[in-house]
Parts: C-alpha cells; sequence; structure tokens
C-alpha cells in the first residue's frame, strides 16, 4: 500500500492528504523521509493538501504541524477527521 498522507514530524498531530481521501478509506502516513507512522480510518471526505487528525484532539488544545503549535482546537477533532479553519483557530492571529 503505497501513502496517501505525509508528516512533517512523526509527533504531529495532523498530517497533509497527498491524495483526494475519502470517507472510510485507510491511509498509511509516512514522514517526509519516508518513515512509516502508521494508518488512519479516514471519518470524512478530504482534499488533497488539506489536513487529517492523526489523534484524537480535544477541544482548546494546540494542534502541532511541523513539531510546534499551528492552532488550537475549536471544539473536539476526532481522529482521521479534517482538520481545517471548521475546527482550527490559527495562533498567529
Amino acid at each position: 500500500m503505497e501513502h496517501s498522507i505525509l508528516m512533517h514530524e512523526p509527533e504531529d498531530d495532523v498530517g497533509v492528504a497527498v491524495v483526494d481521501l475519502k470517507a472510510g478509506t485507510e491511509a498509511r502516513a509516512v514522514t517526509l523521509e519516508g518513515r512509516y507512522i502508521g494508518t488512519v480510518k479516514v471519518t470524512e471526505d478530504i482534499p488533497l493538501g488539506h489536513k487529517v487528525a492523526m489523534r484524537d484532539i480535544p477541544e482548546g488544545e494546540e494542534v502541532i504541524k511541523y513539531g510546534r503549535p499551528i492552532g488550537r482546537a475549536t471544539k473536539s477533532i476526532a481522529k482521521g477527521s479534517h482538520v481545517h479553519i471548521h475546527n482550527i483557530k490559527s495562533m498567529r492571529w
């Protein structure tokens, strides 16, 4: 099985879809260096280039990408869900 999610750091909360993902798909995640991280069952359609939750993220918790916080969850985000402006608020602005 080829990968369909790229992660910048193995500890990141989110990965990036490298193809359009359909709900119900079992998606394989690797790091940029090709290190296998694991699989996640995608719970909703996720477009190419958008973020996928690699674990459950509670409301109010920081969301980690690139090994650092990129935002805060505005509501609970289930593993395998689409992570975007509807459930995360940037910490930059």
